[in-house]
């Protein structure tokens, strides 16, 4: 009757709740779910999954798989997430169930289960109310029954139970009393039995582990292993307990004997054949690793051991040098500052006995012993490299090709062997895999990068640290040749090709940044040497017959570049012939030898500016001089002491000009030409041409500067003459004394171009002429000048004498510096002749209308006045001083033929010639109207330098 009343209940719950759970949309598919796996949830929002207690949703529904890889939770937690369990806790339910449902959701949840609770409530209500009458019915049933047991439990006459039960224990007791000792010894006895059975069966297996070590102890390792494998093929019964024991104690044994197995592959020295038996032996064992793999990692993280005790020696080397550094600073210092003491209680310079040149060499001498350390510790690594990488690559060949015993002797199937036969080794391969290793060789490939990398890193490092003061030593140069040996020697032992092709790359790279600082090391070498000049020509022998007489610096440089282009070259050349052989290089290749080229060009563009500075420096300098110095009183030193240290910067200007002069002509065309064979395959002729022409362009336009330089200090001395010459002489030109020579002071003026002429010769003897040319034209502007400015004043007048005087000194010069009379000097020469002249008939015009105030100086003035003449004419005078040129010029040339050999190199010809063809000459001049103003022409040159400075030559174009 109760499950009649029941039923419908139920089943109007389930369709309740069913009606609930239609109307969300997660629990249209539910019924897809397999039986069990769902749980309704009590919020009514859906279906929780049973084992992870998760809300199903569309995508969980759809995605069976996730659910089936989802975990269960553990007990605890479960407790307390199951609504029906003792130990439930809402806020964990909420938690875990609901933590991604909305918070609208949960209150539709909140309210559908008060509605539930409320209908439930309501349900067992109307279920007891229904029921009532079976209710009580039961409840009088079960209180009768409960009363009849009580009443016969304590009825004392009744048969109650308890007293059975006591009576039964007592018998009990009595018969376990009796045979208690029977039980025991009869159990005894059959563990006795059972355990002599069980020996006698399994003997063998109880004397397996101490064979096994037995076995091991003697090096017979085959019959240990079969003693093992025998051990586990015996079928144990499951509840004897000390058959497990045993065989623990067997697994520990033979674990022990993996473990020894494993430590002998790290021996060193150990031999392919034995590391095959080892392998061998481990696979039977099955080990939990790879062994061949194993051992491979044990070798190649020997040889990052090698890698990383070789640093670690360097390290301290380094420390120790360091500290030797250090104390010896200390010493140093020490010892200085004794030294200090000690001159100031001797009251001497402290600044003597300073040796900053002893300190740079013990500088100098440390740093080439850390270089020391530091190529030995690249030529330890490389030999590592070179002693372990091959092996290691020749035996994982051996491996994946199954041939260990053929790797022991040597060989070894390489790469191109493997890829030429791939049908004939696949076979070989397969097996070797199967049989020693499940991994492949582009991962031992990968191994070998990585150690190559290392020794890239290391290496790479290190070389950087090398000392650039040590460049020419050969620590950088012969870490090349290491590593250049490293790669020969990977190429032979058919290593890695990718390894191969790193250690390529690291030559390549270190080649490239070893001539880079050869590069940088040359100009800052050249740099260094400007610094300091001596000023001191060097002997014909010594600068190899050069006509410029050079100081040591150009030398110095010369030097310096070959040492340095020598080695770029060598390393090119190395670096073609053996980087080439694995990869094309012609492009990185293409880039050094252009760095190469401008280093190269910009090592003498630099030298040619230092040239320059010291012609600046020169110049400046003597221009301060010369401002110390005011209005001839040579007020800071005396005239001589000015002629002498002029002197001085005179020479160092030539010094300047020579080298300039010689590393036009002859350095930079001999230096371009021995190594243009560097860069040519990247430069055709026309910008190989175009390389020297800009070299070419560049020292010629520094070439006209400092010569401006130069013959602007001459042209001082020459305008100081010439003003002496022409106006301190003591003549006064309007009553001049007879010509009975040239002058001394024609002597003294030309004895400045003898000079000039001697210090070119023996300094600059390709420049001579130009040099000469100059300064000739110079000087006859100078005369112009000098005449424009004082034509008023200490040349107001000039006489007949004084004229024919200044023309026949004018002709020595012209026939003396003939070779040297450009043709604007000649022009200039001509314009300055018909000033004298005009001047000259000026003068003698004047004197002869004013005869009272003057005297007639000459035979030519009386000759005119007795014949009553009113003036002189140009032809006149012309024709008289070609008369003084004939009887007097020859003689002149004869007795200062010492003076003037340097220009007149050839035997003196003879005058007669010029001589004639001086009328010729003279016949052009005429002199001007006297109404016009006088003449001022000067030469081209002059014209321009008026404009520009004070000097003559300041600012003249070269022809």
């Amino acid at each position: 009757m109760r499950e009649a009343k029941v039923a419908p209940s139920i089943q109007a719950l389930d369709q309740k709740a069913a009606a609930a759970a239609a109307t969300r949309k997660a629990l249209t598919t539910v019924q897809t779910l397999p039986k069990g796996v769902e749980v309704l949830d009590p919020l009514g929002l859906g279906v929780m999954d049973n084992k992870s207690l998760r809300l199903i949703t569309d995508a969980s529904v759809s995605s069976p798989i996730s659910r089936e890889k989802s975990q269960g939770l553990d007990p605890s937690m479960r407790e307390k997430v199951i609504y029906s369990s003792p130990n439930f806790d809402p806020k964990v339910f909420l938690s875990w169930v609901h933590k991604d449902t909305s918070a609208a959701d949960l209150e539709s949840g909140a309210l559908t289960l008060k509605t539930d609770l409320k209908g439930r409530t309501q349900q067992k209500k109307q279920l007891v109310k229904e029921n009532f009458d079976c209710f009580v019915s039961c409840k009088t049933t079960i209180d009768d029954i409960e009363s009849k047991l009580r009443q016969i439990e304590e009825d004392p006459e009744g048969a109650g139970t308890a007293h059975l039960y006591s009576v039964t224990q007592k018998i009990s007791g009595v018969a376990n009393r009796a045979f208690e000792p029977l039980f025991e010894r009869q159990a005894q006895a059959e563990k006795i039995r059972s355990v002599q059975g069980m020996l006698q069966r399994f003997r063998t297996l109880f004397n397996l582990p101490s064979a096994i070590r037995g076995n091991i102890r003697k090096g017979e390792y085959d019959l240990a292993v079969r003693e093992y494998q025998k051990a586990k093929s015996i079928v144990l019964p499951s509840h004897v307990g000390i058959l497990k024991r045993v065989l623990e104690e067997v697994e520990k044994v033979m674990q022990e004997f993996r473990g020894m197995l494993y430590k002998s592959m790290e021996d060193p020295h150990l031999d392919l054949a034995e590391l095959e038996n080892i392998v061998r032996l481990l696979l039977e064992l099955e080990p939990e690793t790879d062994p061949v793999w194993h051992y491979l990692n044990i070798q190649n993280s020997r040889i990052h051991g090698l890698f990383e005790k070789c640093t670690q020696d360097h390290e301290a080397r380094m420390e120790i040098l360091q500290n030797k550094i250090r104390e010896k600073m200390l010493s140093d210092s020490k010892w200085r500052q004794l030294q200090q003491d000690s001159n100031k209680s001797l009251e001497v310079d402290s600044t003597i006995g300073d040796s900053p040149r002893a300190d740079q060499l013990s500088t100098n001498f440390m740093a080439e012993e850390a270089d020391g350390l530091r190529a030995s510790y690249i030529r330890r690594l490389t030999s590592v490299l070179i002693q372990h990488v091959p092996a290691f690559w020749r035996l994982a060949l051996s491996v994946f090709s199954g041939k260990f015993a053929k790797a022991a002797t040597g060989t070894v199937v390489s790469d191109a062997d493997m890829n030429a036969k791939p049908g004939a080794n696949k076979t070989d391969e397969k097996g070797g895999e199967a049989k020693y290793t499940n991994h492949t060789l582009d991962e031992v490939a990968s191994m070998v990068r990585a150690t190559v990398s290392a020794f890239d890193t290391k290496v790479q490092n290190t070389f950087r640290d090398f000392e650039e003061c040590n460049i020419l030593r050969p620590y950088m140069s012969d870490t090349i040749k290491e590593i250049a040996k490293a790669c020969q020697t990977l190429e032979g032992k058919d290593s890695s090709p990718t390894a191969v092709k790193m250690l390529r790359a690291l030559h390549f790279e270190m080649t490239k940044l070893y001539i880079l600082r050869l590069c940088s090391w040359m100009r800052a070498t050249t740099k260094e040497i400007s610094k300091d000049e001596t000023w001191v020509t060097l002997s014909t022998l010594e600068r190899n017959k050069s006509p410029y007489a050079i100081s040591c610096m150009p030398l110095e440089f010369r030097d310096i570049t070959i040492s340095a282009m020598d080695r770029i070259d060598n390393m090119i050349l190395n670096l073609m012939s053996e980087t080439a052989k694995s990869y094309d290089i012609s492009q990185p290749l293409q880039e050094i030898n252009e760095s190469v080229r401008l280093a190269f060009l910009n090592s003498f563009l630099d030298f040619a500016g230092y040239l320059e500075r010291f012609g600046g420096e020169l110049a400046q300098n003597r221009s301060n001089k010369e401002n110390n110095y005011v209005q001839n009183g040579y007020i800071n030193g005396t005239r001589e002491t000015s002629t002498t240290i002029d002197g001085d910067l005179h020479k160092k200007l030539l010094v300047v000009l020579s080298n300039i002069g010689y590393c036009k002509a002859e350095l930079s065309d001999e230096l371009y030409t021995r190594y243009r064979h560097i860069w040519s395959p990247v430069r055709n002729n026309d910008e190989r041409s175009s390389d020297m022409r800009d070299l070419m362009t560049s020292f010629s336009a520094l070439e006209e500067k400092v010569l401006d330089q130069y013959t602007f200090a001459k042209s001082n001395l020459i305008r100081s003459a010439a003003q002496s010459y022409l106006l301190d002489s003591g003549i006064h030109w309007g009553a001049a004394p007879p010509v009975k020579g040239i002058r001394d002071a024609t002597l003294e003026l030309l004895h400045i171009l003898v000079a000039v002429h001697a210090e070119v010769y023996s300094g600059a003897r390709p420049l001579l002429e130009k040099t000469m040319k100059i300064l000739v034209e110079g000087l006859v502007d100078i005369f112009l000048s000098v005449f424009h400015e004082n034509k008023t004043k200490d040349i107001r007048l000039l006489d007949a004498n004084g004229f024919c005087q200044l023309m026949l000194e004018l002709e020595y010069f012209e026939t003396v510096l003939q070779t040297y009379f450009s043709p604007e000097a000649q022009q200039a020469l001509k314009s300055f002749q018909e000033n004298l002249l005009e001047k000259a008939c000026e003068s003698v015009a004047e004197a002869l209308e004013n005869p009272g105030h003057h005297r007639r100086p000459t035979r030519g003035s009386e000759d005119t006045a007795s014949d009553g003449q009113p003036s002189v004419s140009p032809d006149d005078l012309l024709a008289l001083a070609q008369q003084y040129s004939s009887d007097l010029l020859q003689g002149e040339l004869e007795r200062t033929r010492l003076n003037i050999a340097c220009f007149m190199e050839s035997t003196l010809q003879s005058t007669s010639a010029p001589a004639a063809s001086k009328p010729a000459a003279y016949s052009s001049y005429h002199a001007p109207a006297p109404q016009h103003a006088p003449v001022q022409t000067s030469s081209p040159s002059f014209r321009r330098q008026q404009t520009g400075s004070s000097s003559p030559v300041v600012s003249r174009r070269r022809r």
